[in-house]
């Protein structure tokens, strides 16, 4: 790696540009595939984009951080390929999505960066990092959760499905609240919990008489609830009235869902 630095003449942010176009046109590629090599094609952009991300972010990169700071970027890219797919057939739509994650990925790159630094010394972007971490976190649920419900499986595979991606998710943005070199034990124990909770929403809701939109957002907003508990209770900042906010969002999404619902199914 120093010999690869020493040879390296282009900046970081052209590294993360570069990586960001070869990401994007990757995802344009995933066009002239068929239908049966679709999740062959997502599978093997998102090793890819795992590979770039890691390069890039390769100084300092040890440890647990193979894992936390390179599994977003690799879950998004997955999400968004995935999330391709259902759009129309038509360049107009298609190209703007692209141009959309794009700029996500770059601005991904640049906050897996800052945790990456903020791991060894206090910088000042990290407080902004978390925010677009947890947004771009709660976008790659949403996309993710929505195909595991839209392939129609039972209860069991809606809930391993949704609990498994909500683990990992949930795992690397309360990391990076810690910042930890080694396994906390503290991050590991609350994102077991949380993926707990997710996967017997997605239980519950598989015989909810819902749309998979409306089950994904539900199942996003008890993630946004209960991964913002986790990091203000990592921060030691978990105050009633924290909490009662969280919650207050979920219960005017679930009212949401209640409103939404084909009552008429039931019978």
């Amino acid at each position: 790696m120093k010999r690869i630095n020493r040879r390296i003449t282009i900046s970081k942010r052209q590294q993360f540009v570069i990586t960001t176009l070869l990401c994007a046109f990757g995802l344009l590629l995933t066009q002239i595939v068929s239908a049966e090599f679709r999740f062959v094609t997502v599978a093997g952009l998102s090793v890819i984009t795992y590979l770039f991300c890691a390069f890039v972010l390769r100084e300092d990169l040890a440890g647990i951080e193979w894992f936390t700071l390179l599994s977003l970027p690799t879950l998004f890219t997955a999400a968004i390929a995935v999330f391709y797919f259902l759009l129309p057939v038509r360049w107009l739509t298609r190209i703007p999505v692209v141009v959309i994650y794009a700029v996500c990925m770059y601005a991904l790159l640049l906050t897996e960066n800052i945790y990456n630094v903020a791991a060894n010394r206090t910088i000042a972007l990290l407080r902004a990092a978390h925010t677009v971490g947890f947004l771009l976190t709660l976008v790659a649920f949403f996309l993710l959760s929505q195909t595991v419900l839209s392939l129609r499986s039972n209860a069991i595979v809606n809930a391993l499905g949704a609990g498994s991606v909500a683990f990992v998710l949930s795992f690397q943005i309360l990391w990076s609240v810690v910042l930890a070199p080694v396994l906390d034990k503290r991050v590991l124990s609350i994102s077991i919990v949380i993926a707990c909770v997710i996967a017997q929403f997605a239980w519950i809701l598989s015989f909810w008489p819902i749309t998979i939109t409306i089950e994904a957002l539900f199942l996003t907003t008890c993630l946004y609830a209960v991964v913002g508990m986790g990091q203000q209770y990592l921060q030691d900042k978990l105050y009633k009235k924290t909490v009662t906010e969280f919650l207050i969002v979920t219960a005017i999404i679930f009212g949401i869902v209640i409103l939404s619902t084909n009552w008429r199914g039931i019978y």
